[in-house]
């Protein structure tokens, strides 16, 4: 970790030495986001409730997507720019290295700017926390923590596949940004809003609602409470992920550039 967490610190002062475009960066990431939630904030101006919740348990369901996704741009974003890698054969020399394959492409890139949307995120869970919308207690605290942590997990497995993909085709299939982009738009909303289907594929298929959707029916008193523990329960995702990461590399063939 200290390798890694070093890793970091490098990618942080190269992205500082022009600070304008660093600070110009993150307003424009947080720019974006900012604008996808005012738009709830408009629409609950003019209603009460969606689905029957509330601006500030919307908040906080918003809050736990924005910081999922931000932690795993920021941190893999060596493994979303897989497919560049790739193709400039850069992987050969990877290979050659007495480090772990993941953890190399993990500290290839990295993107700090995305920071501002964590920032983003924490603001709005330090409006919604203490406005009422959850009766909180130590283990709805720990579930809240559990959300962010594990979604970040989540999206970490989805950028594997996408990579794990490039193996194969040498790029990427933009048919998976549904569930690596998509989330910071229709992640606005608990997943069970959608309808039935949709919340069936993002509870076996890609498991975002374990992070989101379920657990926030116990945060809100509409579920029981070990939905607290789906946020666990859906790393098992991260294990075919790493299966496909492996025969991915098994099969991995020079493109010679």
């Amino acid at each position: 970790m200290r390798l890694y967490f070093k890793f970091f610190s490098i990618h942080f002062r190269s992205a500082m030495t022009y600070r304008s475009s660093f600070f110009l960066s993150c307003l424009g990431h947080l720019l974006i986001t900012t604008n996808v939630f005012l738009s709830v904030a408009f629409l609950m101006d003019r209603f009460e409730s969606v689905g029957g919740y509330t601006l500030p348990q919307l908040s906080l369901c918003y809050a736990v997507i924005l910081a999922g996704t931000s932690l795993a741009e920021c941190f893999a974003r060596g493994i979303d720019a897989f497919g560049r890698i790739l193709s400039q054969a850069q992987f050969d020399r990877i290979m050659l290295r007495p480090r772990p394959l993941l953890f190399q492409v993990l500290c290839q890139d990295m993107k700090p700017t995305m920071l501002a949307r964590l920032l983003q995120a924490v603001i709005m869970l330090a409006w919604a926390i203490p406005s009422g919308a959850v009766h909180w207690t130590p283990f709805k605290a720990l579930t809240l923590t559990l959300m962010i942590l594990c979604g970040a997990g989540i999206f970490f497995g989805v950028f594997l596949i996408n990579a794990c993909v490039t193996f194969f085709t040498l790029e990427h299939v933009e048919a998976l940004n549904i569930f690596m982009d998509g989330p910071r738009e229709y992640g606005k909303y608990p997943f069970g809003i959608y309808g039935r289907p949709v919340l069936l594929i993002l509870t076996f298929l890609v498991p975002l609602a374990l992070v989101q959707h379920w657990p926030l029916q116990y945060l809100f008193d509409r579920g029981p409470a070990w939905y607290g523990l789906l946020p666990i329960i859906s790393l098992l995702f991260l294990i075919p992920c790493a299966l496909l990461w492996r025969l991915g590399v098994r099969h991995y063939r020079s493109t010679g550039s």
